[in-house]
């Protein structure tokens, strides 16, 4: 998708004395409160073919025995407890969901539709909202990497306090550590005050910049590549969306609570029907006047294409990796291969991406591997949704 790169900035919320009529006013942080929220809808395009709309990349193992869900299922038991872990996603992988979970259907929030993270943030803050008013959200990408779970844990938190204090929305900030043109960025504002030391506003939000602009970020210092990772108390996030996304907002309102928990499913269906597909961030992030930034100098990756998962792997000059299957690889020079059965040949290439499944071969420059997703456009524009 497409967007202008530079976005309005952020501004500190109101005094609770300013603040419109049923807003609610900052309160005091109780662990008790907070819940994680893991987004589980995502395709993972650009990981195809291994990833596909009945096994997309949150149950690929890619890095190791757990699959991207579990790694991340993990880290959220770090920060709340089970039965306060709840996940957002779409009705082809509810089964899988919850057999790699292990999570009630009260707690699982099945989307009739894909709209984007903006309707799966929503209405999982609705939906908890009638569990606990006072619910303080972690909103978790299913599949990212963070090893160090501890120091992942100790950020939520203080980004917790701040949410739930200020009433403000927390998105973590990843100090970069290279000129990378595929993350978006966040330029760092003023500090948020010495009650919240280490926080900061933000001034903007620049989205995927060319090679020269994220050389000249990363050179000037002030930039955080934004991790997607969000913290905010569930009124807060609800009372914005009705303020900068309204078209969201009257979605959300045709949500009706049904009697066993959640929603009803008609209501569910008529809301999902009337959303529109935006991410959070462009619907509501980018547009609000309470967003602040929590810098964090932990490993984050989306391991958002094969490129960014042969690093992750150590692929380099002389550094080949193998993740799946059998291979000889002769002269060849950092490649990144992931067999299916049958033998892997490569000789005298280097920087590929070879990517073998049941039904397809990729083999791809890895320095241009973000472009597969044009691929399965394509092979769903001729009707080939089988090998999607």
């Amino acid at each position: 998708m497409s967007r202008p790169a530079a976005r309005r900035a952020s501004r500190p919320p109101r005094p609770a004395a300013q603040r419109p009529a049923g807003r609610a006013a900052p309160g005091r942080f109780s662990k008790r409160h907070l819940h994680v929220v893991v987004l589980a809808g995502g395709a993972g395009e650009r990981f195809w073919p291994r990833s596909r709309r009945h096994r997309p990349k949150p149950f690929l193992r890619v890095l190791g025995g757990e699959t991207l869900l579990e790694a991340t299922l993990r880290r959220a038991r770090k920060v709340a407890p089970a039965d306060q872990i709840w996940i957002v996603s779409g009705r082809e992988h509810a089964r899988a969901v919850r057999a790699e979970a292990g999570i009630e259907t009260s707690r699982h929030l099945v989307e009739p539709l894909r709209r984007n993270t903006g309707m799966a943030v929503a209405a999982a803050a609705r939906w908890i909202a009638l569990v606990d008013p006072d619910a303080v959200l972690v909103v978790l990408p299913a599949d990212h990497c963070i090893p160090d779970s501890s120091a992942f844990a100790a950020a939520i938190r203080r980004a917790a306090m701040a949410a739930a204090q200020a009433g403000v929305l927390v998105t973590l900030g990843v100090r970069p550590t290279r000129p990378e043109t595929g993350y978006g960025y966040i330029q760092v504002g003023p500090a948020a005050g010495p009650a919240h030391p280490g926080l900061h506003r933000v001034a903007r939000f620049v989205e995927k910049p060319e090679a020269s602009r994220a050389e000249g970020f990363v050179r000037e210092g002030g930039y955080l590549w934004n991790a997607g990772i969000f913290v905010w108390t569930a009124r807060a996030i609800l009372e914005e969306v009705e303020a900068c996304a309204p078209e969201l907002g009257r979605a959300v309102a045709l949500l009706r609570p049904g009697r066993s928990g959640g929603f009803t499913v008609a209501s569910l269906a008529a809301a999902y029907a009337a959303a529109p597909s935006v991410p959070v961030d462009v619907a509501v992030l980018e547009r609000s006047r309470r967003v602040w930034t929590l810098p964090v100098d932990f490993h984050w990756s989306d391991v958002g294409t094969w490129a960014s998962l042969a690093q992750e792997l150590g692929v380099a000059p002389g550094q080949n990796r193998l993740v799946g299957g059998q291979a000889i690889l002769h002269g060849a020079d950092g490649n990144l291969v992931w067999g299916n059965g049958r033998l892997v040949v490569l000789l005298g290439v280097q920087g590929l991406a070879v990517i073998d499944s049941e039904d397809a071969l990729l083999v791809a420059r890895l320095d241009g591997s973000a472009e597969v997703r044009r691929v399965v456009e394509r092979l769903r524009a001729e009707g080939r949704d089988h090998l999607t």
